[in-house]
Formats: structure tokens, sequence, C-alpha cells
């Protein structure tokens, strides 16, 4: 098979976890700051600690001692406290009567609901099937694969398809764990055809779509079942979903090539204009971890550009011309409005940015090491 295409990127990014430890305290990842400062009045959410595991174990990914060595003397001792207060955030959130996460807490560590969305126990599966798949550490593995297996079963009535998309990508970690395990496998063949007939059955020439209006999370949607279909050796769902990330790249294009993201103030819906902003940094990683993902299916040089071209956002070309990532932080500003960069720096947007930075760098490796690797949601 042909080599990885590069990512010529100048200067390719360090990875800068200052601001995401700045966030965690002795409960878990907090959701918002006020500029740089956490804000407590917000609290916690399982859609953070998820991203934030995630980031963790990435992280720890890297690390050669730590994929010998379960002493992992290359992880700090700060981000190694951190993951397992995310990890044990993750498993308090988690309600036995109900077989649901539970999704914001205040401050005061009393739960401000029942039961969260689909979104955040999704995102909270994806977070446990990275932990099971690339934890490393036996006792994270051990937590994450007991709780992925409780809240599994809750995922298989989700009625919306971008849950379905963040369940379908920890099960395609799971599975590269435990590859033998029918209930995951049954689920994912089931979720990863729906999702594709769902696009059979909206999808135009004009707009290779699973809906009529684009909102947010847009690019999970086709990354998530280019995994699918690489990983079901599908042809047909792999050209559709490159058909779909390719035609999404071209509508949030600007005039001069930069990425353009279609904003939260009005959205992008079928046959009316789109909306250019408030553009968030989730869009951006999301496009970097798709593209990454279309370069190592398909070896072509154009998607590793597109890649870049999607990371360069953070560093400033955008819309605006101003950088999204605080060097002086460590942070990501939480959006891009017409008039610059909104000041705050909260856990989302700045868990976007590391994320796209860590993914670059398990694609770089992959990359160097000239090695031949199926797709991976979040890891290489």
């Amino acid at each position: 098979m042909n080599a990885l295409p590069t990512l010529n990127l100048d200067p390719f990014p360090e990875i800068d976890l200052r601001h995401m430890l700045v966030l965690t305290d002795d409960t878990a990842m907090l959701q918002h700051a006020t500029h740089a400062t956490p804000n407590l009045h917000h609290g916690y959410c399982t859609d953070d600690n998820a991203r934030a595991l995630i980031a963790g174990v990435l992280f720890c990914d890297l690390q050669p001692e730590v994929r010998t060595s379960a002493g992992g003397s290359a992880v700090p001792d700060d981000l190694a406290v951190a993951m397992q207060r995310y990890l044990a955030f993750l498993s308090y959130a988690f309600s036995p009567d109900t077989g649901r996460f539970k999704n914001f807490m205040d401050y005061d560590r009393s739960w401000a609901e029942e039961m969260g969305s689909e979104d955040s126990h999704a995102r909270a599966l994806w977070g446990l099937g990275v932990a099971v798949r690339r934890g490393h550490i036996a006792d994270i593995q051990e937590l994450a694969a007991k709780l992925f297996q409780k809240a599994l079963p809750a995922a298989e009535r989700f009625k919306h398809i971008r849950p379905w998309s963040y369940v379908l990508l920890g099960l395609d970690e799971y599975l590269r764990s435990d590859g033998s395990n029918t209930r995951v496998l049954e689920l994912r063949d089931m979720m990863a055809d729906h999702l594709f007939e769902i696009w059979k059955a909206n999808a135009t020439e004009d707009w290779p779509w699973w809906e009529d209006r684009l909102t947010w999370g847009n690019a999970k949607l086709p990354h998530t079942m280019l995994i699918c279909g690489a990983g079901l050796s599908r042809d047909d769902m792999v050209k559709a979903s490159l058909k779909a990330l390719d035609w999404l790249l071209g509508v949030q294009t600007g005039d001069s090539g930069q990425l353009s993201i279609i904003g939260n103030k009005g959205w992008f819906e079928r046959g009316r204009g789109r909306a250019r902003f408030d553009q968030q940094p989730i869009e951006a990683k999301a496009l970097v971890q798709a593209c990454l993902t279309a370069a190592l299916v398909t070896r072509e040089q154009r998607w590793a550009d597109h890649a870049r071209r999607c990371f360069e956002w953070f560093r400033g070309k955008n819309d605006v011309g101003v950088a999204m990532y605080n060097a002086d932080t460590g942070g990501c500003h939480d959006g891009l409005h017409a008039d610059g960069a909104d000041p705050n720096q909260g856990a989302e947007s700045t868990l976007a940015y590391v994320l796209s930075v860590l993914d670059l760098h398990h694609y770089e490796r992959a990359q160097k090491a000239s090695q031949d690797l199926a797709p991976y949601g979040t890891g290489w």
C-alpha cells in the first residue's frame, strides 16, 4: 500500500495541555471559563469529561514508556491524576436505574438533571471505548470496559443520527480491543447500515447529505461512516462518505481558500443561505479528524492538505484572520464572531484544539513509521 501523505505543517504544533489542566479541579473538568479563569458557576458536564478522557488517553498513547509499562513515567503526575478524575466522573454520572448518563453537575456536586441527552451518553461511550482500546493502564481499561457494557443497551434505542455517530466511534475503538464481542459487532453493523440507508434516502447530487440542514458536528457523520465502511470493507459506504465530506468542505471554503465554518446563528438550510458566524472550534476539530481518516483510507495527498487547512483555522487562517488558539494560556477561544474571537476559553473549545493537535501527532507518527494502519475514530 502507498505511504501515508505528508501534512506539511510548518511549524508542527506542540501538544499543550496547560489550560485543560487549569480547568480540571479535584472533581473533574469544569465546563466554562471567563477569559482563561475557570468559571465555577456552570459546573461540570459528562460531554467535556468524556472528551478530556480521550485527550488524556491519546497523549499517553504517544509516550513509549506508557506503551511498554504500566508505570508510565513519561506521563506527568497532574495528567495521570486528571485522567482518573475524568473516568471517576463518568462512573458517577452513570445511573444503573435508568441505564443512562447524567450530564450536567453543579459546582456543589449536585446533579442538575436525572438523565442526560443522547449526545452526552454517546460521547461517554466514545470516551470509554477509547480508554478500553488505548488506556494501557489496566485499572483504567477494566473500569472503562465495565461502564461501556453497562451503558451500551441504552444506545440501541437512540433516535438521532449524531449520537449514533459518537456511539459508532466508541464501538469501533472497543472492537479493536475485543473484536470477538458479538453484541458489539452486531450493534456496529446495524447502526452503520442504518446511517448509510438514511444518507441514500436523502442525498442528491447537489446536496449529498443525511439531512436538509447543516447544523453542528457535521463532519462526524461522514467521518463515522468512512470508518465503518473501511472496517466492513464496504466500498459503497466509503465512496458515499468521501463524497459527503468533499461536499462539506466545499460549502465551507471561503473566497481565499480558508476554512469558513457554518455558524450556529442560523446554520445552513437546503435552498437557503448559510450563516457565517458564530463559528465553533468543535467543527474545525471534527473536520481535521475526518480528513486525517480520509487520508489514511485513500492515501491521497489532498485529504492531508484538507486536514492541514482545517487546522490552520485555529491559527488565524479563518474569515476574520484572528488566532483561536491562545499561546499564552494554552486555551482556545470559544467562538469566532464577525468582530473577532470570543475572549472566553472553555472546555469544549480548548479540547477541540488539544484533540486536533493530538490527532495530528498520531497521524505524523504513523506517517513517519510508514505503518499500514486501519482508520481509527480518534487514535491511529
